[in-house]
């Protein structure tokens, strides 16, 4: 399905209205992120997202923890159904229609630790994404709660989900912006939000049901597209593809 003509700048406003909302606090806050979330037919069982591993040895732990982690909502229930992880399909990361693919590499100084990618249709359904760990800013790896923490973040900005703060205070959740030991992992406010936003069924299913896609496209590391939003820790960027779908870029700045 195409994108109208003024999608791109209707997901824009969109995104930047909802990034300037303030969050008065956890238990009011619904970090969906603009909506965007996997259409599916049916919400008698959870969605079977499958899972490309494009991750080193040095990243796997990370993966498998925050899959088992995400995987405790009623929603999902990711699993690695393929994996290349040789240095060419790292570097270029590229997306698997109905997919999510994981990645890590080198991609260079230039500024973000975690890049998050979804390809959204005329809907706003989710059709494919990538999470994406920089190596290159090896000194944030050293520690472990960090590699937890942007692993998660990335996974559920794939599943839809946006920040929970952005000011650097904790919400316990690894969807905050915060240095806390305990935002390793999603808390049950995430469950919840999930839980909210996938409570309805699409009339299709935008996730993969079969073995047979094939990876498109290339999530690239530059020409992000067009720049919507920015804080002191991300920015969001769009850019639209040859087919008048639109990917949607959540970047997770250095500090």
């Amino acid at each position: 399905m195409n994108l109208p003509t003024n999608a791109v700048s209707r997901i824009a406003w969109a995104i930047s209205f909802a990034a300037c909302v303030a969050i008065p606090s956890i238990s009011q806050a619904n970090n969906s992120w603009n909506d965007y979330h996997w259409a599916r037919m049916s919400t008698s069982t959870p969605i079977p997202l499958q899972v490309v591993d494009s991750t080193t040895a040095f990243w796997d732990n990370e993966l498998n923890d925050s899959l088992n982690m995400w995987n405790i909502s009623d929603v999902f229930n990711m699993a690695i159904t393929s994996a290349d992880d040789s240095r060419r399909a790292r570097k270029q990361c590229k997306m698997v229609s109905g997919q999510m693919r994981v990645c890590n590499a080198s991609y260079g100084f230039n500024g973000w630790l975690g890049l998050a990618s979804i390809n959204i249709d005329s809907n706003s359904h989710i059709t494919q994404g990538t999470a994406k760990m920089n190596d290159s800013y090896s000194s944030y790896w050293e520690d472990p709660a960090e590699k937890n923490h942007v692993m998660c973040q990335e996974i559920g900005h794939v599943l839809g989900l946006d920040h929970t703060s952005e000011d650097g205070s904790s919400q316990q959740t690894c969807m905050d912006y915060s240095s806390d030991p305990n935002s390793q992992w999603p808390n049950q406010h995430d469950y919840d939000t999930l839980m909210a936003m996938y409570d309805h069924a699409d009339g299709y299913n935008s996730y993969a049901t079969g073995s047979a896609s094939s990876a498109v496209g290339n999530s690239r590391n530059f020409g992000l597209g067009h720049r919507v939003h920015k804080t002191d820790h991300m920015e969001v960027w769009i850019e639209t593809q040859a087919d008048g779908s639109a990917t949607v870029h959540y970047v997770y700045l250095a500090y």
